[in-house]
């Protein structure tokens, strides 16, 4: 028998708006925000490894982020808090990957994240690579809300937390983090969308 040719393997997502997001190039005509908020509202922090009837979700911890943002530097303009919801946007596509796993796959991952995240940003009229500064003020908020998520839903003891993400500032209100249904948290993440985007 002749050879098969090879098939080339599907690499594009088909979202509930119909859209078909391609992972490997993707397009911000194919990116659609409540197909972010519904699939950042199904993906589990911690694998799923948290108290609660429910899953703290993605798109819980993603309005938990923008919220510490703004409390860390509140002169910051409405479109980098945007940014800040949207700084795990990739992961309605890909997942909540744990950071062992991501480190095991390489930066071939990472790339991946990079090239979707882009295309979020532009999407929505943000600049498609963000300044270092604001990568340093979200990636220290996004550490401040793992603390926060460990230590009242995840089962760490807070000198390991602090260890691992740092001591909250003195002065930081702290959150108190309740996991909400699948609804109610791509509710919440949509009406702060909506809040922070010009259209």
């Amino acid at each position: 028998m002749p050879d098969r040719p090879a098939k080339t393997p599907r690499a594009w997502q088909r979202m509930l708006s119909g859209r078909r997001l391609d992972l490997l190039e993707p397009s911000p005509l194919d990116i659609e925000i409540a197909d972010i908020a519904h699939g950042l509202a199904r993906v589990a922090r911690w694998n799923g490894q948290t108290r609660g009837d429910h899953a703290f979700s993605v798109a819980q911890h993603s309005v938990l982020v923008e919220r510490l943002v703004a409390e860390l530097s509140p002169r910051l303009s409405r479109e980098a808090r945007l940014a800040a919801l949207l700084h795990d946007s990739p992961e309605y596509v890909v997942g909540d990957l744990i950071s062992p796993f991501k480190a095991a796959v390489g930066m071939n991952y990472k790339a991946l994240e990079e090239r979707l995240q882009a295309a979020v940003h532009l999407r929505f009229g943000l600049p498609a690579q963000l300044p270092a500064s604001l990568k340093t003020l979200f990636k220290r908020a996004d550490h401040l809300s793992a603390y926060y998520e460990a230590t009242q839903l995840a089962g760490f003891e807070e000198a390991e937390a602090r260890r691992l993400f740092g001591r909250p500032p003195a002065g930081l209100k702290t959150p108190r983090l309740t996991p909400l249904a699948t609804a109610e948290a791509q509710a919440l993440f949509l009406a702060r969308f909506q809040r922070l985007y010009a259209h």
